[in-house]
């Protein structure tokens, strides 16, 4: 016979309201008690919108306005339960009381499957790495790591190939900004002789000569291939659905990918590690000097490698930066944090969201949801 589960941890008003005094963010639901102070600066609305709400109930606030939140941002909240609150669960903790409010209820048919999470039970064992046994899950596979948790994630038995897995985001500017500067003043340089043609290769008489001021042009260019190819990359590779009878393909999409949609807030993986990073680098490289002159493929290229730090660096804030409200990379943050909770197949731009509005993959809007 299992062993009963331990009973829940209850805390008086006057005990959270010692914490909250302390800089701590701990709402509720009914009588259940979250801490979310670790997760504040993640919150897609905003940190402020979340101390705003401390020691408030926070049921009405999931079901909207401004937007119901998703059964895995309620899942999500499980992992921050700390107890129950003593007394009357209805209204906000002041002073030590609970004062006494309206509150509207969570979901019904969620509430049972909420009080239920438990995450030492899982399809996996966390305390082993964690590739090789994605790839026996299967069918099960895709409804669970689009279920996201606030976990580490190790993938690798060898702490060699774990550590190359991983990377700080500065190594993303301190690695190749120094490159693209290198590339971008070489073929400036090379332009600058007046020497190269376009379409020279095809045929010399109907060749263009390329002068000085192509460069900016050239540049921009690459920088927009950068950020088509990131859509493409996006959503068709790393959210392509691996059949559930291959175990390698599994594995391949849970590296790519699936192990930041299963722990969106791994800093350690939210950015490019240098060493796979520099062959995907590379391979787009001899794409360009394979198909055009050298200076004009270098010059698309340097652009291409800005467009990819800043994705990268933007991709990283996302996460983990705190913009202000009404501004773009705001709102989306707000974007792709819907990408990551509620609408996997689409919303694939990350630095813009201008190949969603031409590919028609823009995160549908929500109907407005008006107060009470």
């Amino acid at each position: 016979m299992a062993p009963a589960p331990p009973p829940a941890v209850s805390f008086s008003p006057a005990e959270v309201q010692r914490r909250l005094a302390a800089g701590a963010c701990w709402v509720r639901c009914g009588a259940r008690l979250y801490d979310l102070t670790g997760f504040v600066r993640h919150h897609p609305g905003g940190e402020q919108l979340l101390r705003a709400r401390a020691g408030e109930d926070v049921s009405a606030d999931l079901d909207g306005p401004p937007h119901r939140h998703s059964a895995n941002a309620r899942r999500w909240l499980e992992q921050y339960y700390v107890g129950e609150l003593k007394g009357d669960p209805q209204g906000s903790v002041e002073n030590g009381t609970v004062t006494s409010a309206n509150t509207q209820k969570t979901d019904p048919w969620m509430e049972p499957k909420l009080k239920a999470v438990d995450w030492d039970k899982d399809l996996v064992d966390w305390q082993k790495p964690l590739l090789w046994q994605v790839g026996h899950l299967g069918e099960k596979y895709d409804e669970w790591v689009h279920q996201p948790v606030i976990r580490p994630i190790r993938l690798f038995h060898s702490d060699l190939i774990e550590a190359l897995s991983k990377s700080v985001w500065y190594n993303v500017p301190i690695i190749w900004m120094p490159l693209m500067l290198y590339f971008s003043w070489s073929h400036y340089r090379t332009l600058a002789q007046g020497n190269v043609r376009l379409f020279e290769s095809f045929s010399t008489e109907y060749s263009v000569a390329l002068p000085q001021s192509a460069f900016p042009g050239l540049f921009v260019m690459g920088v927009l291939l950068w950020s088509l190819l990131e859509y493409l990359i996006h959503r068709f590779l790393f959210h392509m659905k691996p059949p559930r009878d291959s175990h390698y393909l599994i594995m391949l999409h849970f590296v790519l990918h699936g192990q930041h949609h299963k722990a969106p807030f791994d800093e350690s993986r939210l950015v490019f590690p240098p060493v796979p990073a520099s062959l995907g680098i590379a391979f787009f490289y001899v794409i360009l000097r394979l198909l055009l002159p050298e200076a004009v493929g270098g010059t698309m290229f340097a652009g291409g490698l800005l467009g990819y730090i800043i994705y990268d660096m933007i991709h990283y804030y996302l996460h983990f930066g705190s913009p202000h409200k009404g501004s773009y990379l705001y709102n989306m943050k707000a974007y792709h944090a819907k990408h990551h909770f509620a609408h996997q197949k689409s919303g694939y731009g990350i630095s813009s969201k201008l190949w969603d509005h031409f590919f028609h993959t823009l995160i549908p809007e929500e109907p407005h949801l008006k107060m009470q």
